[in-house]
């Protein structure tokens, strides 16, 4: 586990030993505050390193007492330690104050000097021996150098532990180390939404632990945080991202500032994580309904072709008597999304935790719906028996008939339908082909990707 002040470059040392840009980086002080976690392996060994908010020293952050006790809990648990120090700065207070508690705690702790590529940092090397640390290491996270010694020491006291993923090999790169989690057959989730629709405390609500920050603060989470779930002996990894704001909106409309570059990247690490993501759960407000952004949000996710659910959350605040408001409710919230008519919706509380259970079965019921693939003979048949009783519009003289079908691809599903002329359906008559599909093999919450071609004579 990495801990320090604020600033002082945990983050650019995360990315570096992890070849990831997971973490982000920037100029100020306090920007990391939940607790990342990325698989490393080093020289036969593999490991979860984790990267803490700053903990003490000076921070403009209104949630840095948060970070601090989240990252003072992260600590307990871990087995080694690299207390990160700023060659620049020299020895501070903030320093050892840190130096102590991790004395307190009885874990090995390294001490890693960054930024010793400095000539300013030569002046100041010998102070940090004061912390009575062995051993103490010359690191520049921003140019690598050193990091390799770095791990080394930290593979000769975790020893070398099997993960499952196997070791790298001579002449592999870094980013060649990161675990395929394919490898595992993990199913990536992705929580998304607007700023304080209750994302982090759904991901707490899952993990049944306090793992990311919650506040009532909008933009608490600014890092794409993700970590690993086992349900019912299946593998998930759920991925705590950053609230996405309409684009006029981010960072104040100046992404030149600090405070905004840290915003643009949050948001892009969102959309990063939809990318990657196997299913995406959409957060929206029940107070609210849907809103323009949810609606934007939930078309990022279409055409990125992943899995959806819609969530309601913060249900426990709108419950009625009237038996006809989840009918309201969900007709309002078709009509917004009308083009996500096949995600399932839930209505969930997660503070109270209200059929939060069904989130990750729903889930997993998509992710598995997505990956299915349909025998052509079947599909054929199918659509045999469909285009006898509604047959493809015809828009010239010639009728249009649909020779044969293939499906040539999952995640999403795609299909191939060939025709005697058409090369393209009118799209009232490619809705009903996937409303049809959809209907008879099922594809819950997954979006249908259809071509046609015209069958060469």
């Amino acid at each position: 586990m990495l801990v320090g002040r604020p600033n002082v470059g945990k983050s650019t040392l995360f990315n570096r030993m992890t070849g990831s840009r997971r973490a982000i980086v920037a100029p100020v002080a306090g920007t990391t505050r939940d607790a990342l976690t990325r698989p490393v392996e080093w020289g036969g060994a593999a490991f979860d390193l984790f990267d803490t908010g700053g903990l003490f020293g000076a921070s403009e952050d209104p949630l840095h007492e948060l970070v601090v006790q989240q990252g003072q809990r992260a600590i307990v648990g871990a087995d080694l330690l690299v207390m990160l120090v700023d060659g620049r700065e020299g020895l501070v207070p903030g320093d050892e104050r840190i130096a102590k508690d991790l004395r307190q705690t009885g874990h090995p702790v390294i001490v890693a000097i960054n930024k010793t590529d400095d000539k300013r940092a030569q002046a100041s090397l010998t102070e940090f021996y004061e912390l009575g640390f062995d051993p103490v290491i010359e690191i520049s996270a921003e140019h690598g150098h050193g990091v390799a010694e770095l791990l080394d020491e930290i593979v000769k006291r975790i020893g070398t532990r099997d993960s499952g993923f196997g070791t790298r090999q001579a002449g592999e790169s870094r980013e060649s180390q990161i675990p395929n989690p394919e490898s595992r057959e993990e199913t990536r989730i992705a929580i998304v939404g607007r700023p304080n629709v209750g994302k982090s405390s759904l991901v707490n609500r899952l993990l049944r632990e306090e793992r990311v920050l919650v506040s009532e603060m909008p933009g608490t989470t600014r890092d794409a945080i993700d970590v690993p779930l086992m349900w019912h002996r299946r593998h998930f990894r759920i991925v705590d991202t950053a609230g996405m704001r309409r684009p006029g909106r981010v960072g104040g409309g100046k992404a030149g500032a600090p405070g905004g570059k840290v915003e643009f990247v949050s948001v892009a690490l969102a959309k990063e994580a939809i990318a990657d993501a196997d299913v995406v759960a959409l957060l929206i407000d029940a107070n609210e309904g849907a809103t323009d952004q949810d609606a934007a949000i939930g078309g990022e996710v279409d055409r990125a072709g992943r899995g959806i659910v819609i969530i309601a959350n913060k249900w426990d605040l709108v419950k009625s008597q009237d038996q006809n408001f989840v009918k309201k409710f969900d007709d309002d919230l078709r009509f917004k999304m009308r083009f996500l008519d096949y995600a399932p919706i839930l209505h969930i509380s997660a503070l109270t935790g209200e059929r939060a259970g069904k989130v990750i079965e729903t889930m997993d019921r998509i992710a598995v719906s997505r990956r299915t693939r349909v025998p052509t003979p079947a599909l054929n048949k199918f659509v045999q028996e469909i285009t006898a009783a509604n047959p493809p519009v015809s828009s010239g003289r010639k009728h249009v008939r649909i020779m044969y079908a293939a499906q040539i691809g999952v995640a999403p599903p795609s299909f191939v339908f060939f025709t005697n002329v058409a090369t393209t359906f009118h799209f009232s008559y490619e809705r009903f082909l996937v409303n049809q599909l959809r209907q008879k093999f099922g594809f819950v919450g997954s979006p249908i990707r259809v071509q046609v071609r015209r069958r060469k004579k």
